[in-house]
């Protein structure tokens, strides 16, 4: 392999202390990074640390799963609505155009953008819900997608990310909209540990979660306005007929991100935190109860989840559990997930697992996309009412021709 000359690698190093010298006081710089184990990357000098994060991220098999997983509509065959993996790019794409005009660290920014949602369950929240369910029940521990994901990256994928990374993907939920976005702590690795695993043990803990950058602040509040219009537009495109109230903030997908980002932007310039005005922070509160009772709880979206998915999740789960418990190697979470993909971080040197069963099903389920949780399902259970259930809204379907 052809190495770069001195002079070379100078060049580089100068386009990067350059872009730099625009930051904000504010910003994480990139030789500030932290990693828990010394990587063989640390002194390149054509990708930052944080874009080396970036690509570890995309190259993992839980980001590739993404572009089948929903969003919010699981049960519609369109290939024009938003699905996990998009809305991840929606988020970045949000995310660095905020930051770039703050000035902050965009490579730190697209790294926790697109590991966010790495750990999401397939049939959106409410998958998450269900598997938290299951999983609180055995061991009177918590399942939160946002934890999972830091889970999936680290130590299932064995992608040894930065501190700032893994803090930003931790802290992003997205759920409540704030006025002000504050950064938290970040300190090392041994005390992000320690909150790491709080969440697991104290149910709301989570809610009380900030990020330690303000990069990872602008992921988190870029999440939001990345749904929220966006949730509207899929709904309208497969024929959801539903009246939004007009706000400040408008009502459509692009009217959505063009206002707030730039109210964010201006209200937030040269400072160490993020803020919206307060018009548009009870626009968006507004839009976001909105959304919850006329998408999120219509009867067309949740018809199948109580009845369909939750009991195939709970037959699963238990299936799962007693071919671990069993020792079954030829059960599909030995053959398609323990041992075809990530053998190398489930099992000691002596074989055994390092892993508690109950985590190890969390794993497999959390990491399905919505097609594969009904095949196996089926080929499992293929005698069960439930195979027979599921009902589509189709790409011919009256409502669209």
């Amino acid at each position: 392999m052809k190495e770069c000359s001195e002079e070379q690698l100078n060049t580089l190093r100068g386009i990067t202390e350059r872009t730099e010298e625009g930051y904000s006081p504010y910003a994480v710089k990139n030789a500030d990074f932290v990693r828990r184990k010394k990587s063989k990357y640390e002194n390149e000098v054509v990708r930052t640390q944080f874009a080396i994060d970036v690509d570890k991220i995309i190259h993992s098999p839980f980001h590739n799963r993404g572009s089948d997983k929903t969003q919010v509509f699981s049960f519609f065959k369109n290939d024009d609505i938003t699905r996990r993996a998009s809305h991840v790019q929606l988020v970045s794409r949000i995310a660095r155009t905020i930051g770039r005009a703050l000035c902050l660290n965009t490579d730190l920014i697209e790294a926790i953008a697109v590991g966010h949602d790495a750990g999401h369950t397939p049939f959106g929240h409410k998958g998450e819900q269900y598997l938290n369910a299951l999983y609180n029940n055995n061991t009177g521990r918590f399942f939160n997608h946002n934890v999972h994901s830091v889970r999936v990256l680290q130590d299932i994928s064995g992608c040894n990310l930065t501190l700032q990374t893994v803090d930003g993907i931790l802290c992003h939920c997205g759920e409540k909209v704030n006025e002000r976005y504050e950064r938290g702590s970040l300190t090392n690795f041994g005390d992000f540990e320690k909150v790491f695993e709080r969440c697991y043990t104290d149910s709301g803990f989570i809610h009380t979660l900030r990020p330690g950058t303000l990069e990872g602040c602008v992921v988190r509040i870029s999440d939001m306005i990345a749904y929220i219009g966006k949730d509207r537009q899929d709904a309208a495109r497969l024929k959801i007929r539903v009246d939004f109230e007009d706000s400040v903030i408008g009502k459509t997908n692009i009217d959505i991100i063009k206002n707030i980002v730039a109210d964010l932007i201006t209200n937030s310039m040269s400072k160490p935190y993020l803020s919206v005005s307060a018009d548009v922070y009870e626009a968006m509160v507004k839009s976001q109860r909105e959304n919850n009772l006329k998408i999120y709880q219509c009867e067309e979206v949740t018809a199948q989840y109580d009845g369909v998915v939750r009991p195939m999740m709970e037959k699963l789960y238990k299936r799962f559990l007693d071919d671990l418990k069993k020792g079954d190697e030829s059960s599909p979470i030995y053959k398609n997930h323990l041992k075809e993909i990530f053998g190398g971080h489930y099992y000691d040197k002596r074989g055994r697992f390092i892993y508690g069963l109950d985590d190890m099903v969390v794993d497999f389920i959390a990491s399905m996309t919505d097609d594969y949780f009904l095949e196996i399902f089926a080929y499992l259970f293929p005698d069960d009412k439930l195979t027979k259930a599921v009902r589509y809204v189709d790409y011919f379907d009256k409502r669209f021709i």
